[in-house]
């Protein structure tokens, strides 16, 4: 902890902001330290029973104070650790209108990328994978899946499945599944992407750093080889507080009754 914290949270008696419940009390003390920088990117908060003792407030207001902060993205909790200040975060731009790769987008800014594999394997395809990717009861579905970390930061969650005839040995797949996919000559040349937001469930947010619930981007993407025939499915999660994507649009042309 940096002097600076070590300070504002020592013994000296410290005066909440005045008004609205406590808790909210709490937070827009805490947020203000986190502003003035008080309390740095990746510093660890004392517990919740310090807090309470420091500011004569019951566990579960303070609870209720850092699953505020941490819903909003300011403080990060992370399990068998404690509640840390969140990372200071570089918002990334993606535009919707290339299909890229997210190890080729990430490279592209000059930005470090790495990718811890949660899945890769050769599996039974579901009813849904048998249905968008073409496939019979009796084949084979690749799956791959990765938490993408740029700057020691989660980013997302991809989880990809492809024919296995596509991809018979997921274990080979390295950096980047396109670039893998090109050296076979069966990378795609474009793909149909459905963006909406959703909570994070519990098992994504832990590996996000995010309390379970957080906003967040969920992205289906349909990809097709150049003959039309469906490639890849995949479904992604990307976090809100980092993430932007970005697509050009035009006005149509008169004559064709597109424009408004």
């Amino acid at each position: 902890m940096s002097e600076a914290a070590h300070t504002l949270f020592g013994d000296d008696p410290v005066a909440l902001p005045a008004g609205g419940p406590l808790y909210l009390q709490l937070r827009r003390w805490i947020e203000g330290a986190v502003r003035s920088g008080a309390i740095r990117p990746g510093e660890a908060l004392p517990s919740e029973r310090d807090l309470a003792g420091k500011f004569d407030l019951s566990r579960v207001t303070v609870r209720k104070a850092v699953q505020s902060l941490v819903a909003d993205g300011v403080l990060v909790q992370r399990h068998g650790s404690g509640t840390f200040v969140a990372p200071a975060a570089h918002r990334v731009e993606q535009s919707l209108s290339e299909l890229t790769s997210f190890a080729e987008d990430m490279a592209r800014r000059g930005m470090d990328v790495r990718s811890v594999w949660l899945d890769r394997g050769l599996y039974p395809p579901s009813p849904e994978e048998i249905m968008v990717l073409g496939l019979s009861t009796g084949d084979q579905v690749a799956r791959i899946a990765r938490l993408r970390i740029s700057d020691d930061m989660p980013l997302a969650i991809e989880r990809a499945a492809l024919s296995a005839r596509i991809l018979p040995d997921p274990e080979a797949v390295g950096r980047s599944l396109y670039a893998h996919l090109e050296r076979s000559g069966s990378r795609p040349v474009r793909a149909i992407q459905r963006l909406r937001a959703a909570g994070i469930p519990p098992e994504d947010a832990e590996l996000l750093g995010l309390a379970p619930g957080t906003p967040a981007l969920q992205i289906e993407r349909t990809s097709y080889l150049g003959s039309g025939r469906v490639i890849e499915f995949t479904r992604s999660i990307y976090r809100g507080d980092t993430y932007d994507f970005v697509a050009e649009l035009r006005i149509g042309d008169p004559a064709s009754g597109l424009a408004r």
